[in-house]
């Protein structure tokens, strides 16, 4: 009996599942090493998809793996494309590339894009001129967004008058402004600006020379570092300064002075709590920063100019230079200006239950002198436990009211 050799070495018989894009599913026999081009025409014939006689027929169609979405190649056998028994595969017919725009339609496409595109300043212009023109005051428009710093310092102005006030009719009253007193003095002594230490000790300064230089030139840098240099020689240099002996004296003149105050009429307590205050607004009264008053006095200013517009800038050299050839705003009148006392903002500030107890305390008081000479102080009174609870009030209720 006579068999082809082919037939002896045949490959193994696979039964697949084929579903075709329009919901059509068969069952197709091939062996292991039929290839995926000759199975994908067979598939073709049975579901009609156009003549074969095209050859874009069978090249527009392919052949996946449905369980391992692969798209199997046509030149592979399904041995080589691990095609086992019983497996699924989907015949997909490939998307026809989009056909390129005709020039007509790209100057339409373009065109569309131009009209959607936003107008230019001179079309604005066309387009709005024969509309009535309006005479808007930039100044006001800008006003109504008002900066807390710029408004923190009127209000602490007011608040210091009603905090003198307020501390004037308690009956110890002389005791509390003689308190905060010697609060001003502890502050004074005490307290070393820890960025302008760092700054002089990087330098090689030792930290205790750093911190008399500091306390002798009122935390200046500038006026610190050039003591600490002209008086490199000096023997004397690291003796300490006698701020607990100063401290001391003042006590004992502050004794007398509480006797004669406990024994003498109203008049007299009002007298003594005048004095003190005014001994207490002294002690925070500006000091120009010498250093730059003789570089902008170079520049060609007049000294009282130099020393309004270190003031209004807080010693910052670079900005005193901008208030004097700009519009010098705001005025150094303007600074000792309190708000509109039946101002909304400052009516709610007086009727918070917070800072009304705050008033009462002689810490208040010293911290807002410091910080309407020294706002950069600020920060520290904010992390005190006595006068951040009031300064976060006082923040808040501006925030919520510049809000509305």
């Amino acid at each position: 009996m006579f068999v082809q050799e082919e037939k002896i070495f045949a490959g193994k018989v696979l039964r697949l599942h084929v579903c075709a894009s329009d919901g059509a599913e068969w069952l197709e026999e091939a062996t292991e090493d039929t290839s995926v081009e000759k199975l994908k025409e067979r598939c073709l014939k049975h579901c009609a998809h156009g003549s074969l006689e095209d050859p874009k027929s069978v090249t527009h169609h392919k052949l996946i793996h449905a369980a391992s979405e692969r798209l199997l190649s046509d030149t592979k056998t399904l041995l080589e494309e691990n095609v086992q028994d019983e497996d699924v595969l989907l015949l997909i017919k490939k998307r026809a590339p989009a056909p390129l725009p005709k020039m007509a339609d790209v100057s339409a496409e373009e065109k569309k894009k131009q009209e959607q595109k936003a107008p230019d300043r001179d079309a604005i212009f066309r387009a709005t001129a024969d509309l009535p023109s309006y005479d808007m005051d930039r100044a006001v428009v800008q006003t109504n967004v008002r900066d807390f710093q710029t408004e923190l310092r009127k209000i602490l102005v007011s608040l210091i008058e009603v905090a003198q006030k307020l501390l004037a009719l308690n009956p110890d009253a002389v005791e509390l402004f003689k308190k905060a007193n010697a609060m001003l003095d502890e502050d004074e002594d005490g307290r070393v600006d820890e960025a302008a230490l760092r700054q002089l000790t990087e330098m090689g300064f030792p930290e205790s020379r750093a911190v008399k230089a500091l306390r002798l030139n009122h935390m200046s840098v500038p006026q610190a570092m050039e003591w600490l240099i002209e008086h490199a020689e000096d023997p004397t240099i690291d003796t300490p300064l006698p701020g607990p002996a100063l401290q001391g004296e003042a006590g004992a003149e502050a004794a007398p002075a509480a006797a004669a105050g406990t024994s003498a009429e109203g008049e007299e307590d009002r007298d003594e709590l005048t004095e003190i205050f005014k001994k207490i607004r002294r002690k925070r009264e500006f000091r120009a920063d010498a250093r730059a008053v003789v570089s902008l006095m170079e520049m060609g200013f007049d000294e009282k100019e130099v020393i309004d517009a270190l003031r209004v800038s807080n010693n910052q050299q670079s900005a005193a230079c901008e208030w004097l050839l700009g519009d010098r705003r705001p005025s150094p009148e303007e600074l000792d200006k309190g708000i509109d006392p039946d101002s909304p903002l400052f009516q709610a500030i007086l009727d918070n239950p917070v800072v009304q107890l705050g008033l009462t305390n002689p810490k208040t008081l010293l911290a807002f002198e410091d910080m309407l000479e020294s706002p950069l102080n600020s920060t520290q009174w904010m992390n005190d436990p006595e006068t951040g609870p009031v300064m976060l009030q006082i923040s808040r209720i501006f925030q919520t009211l510049n809000r509305t």
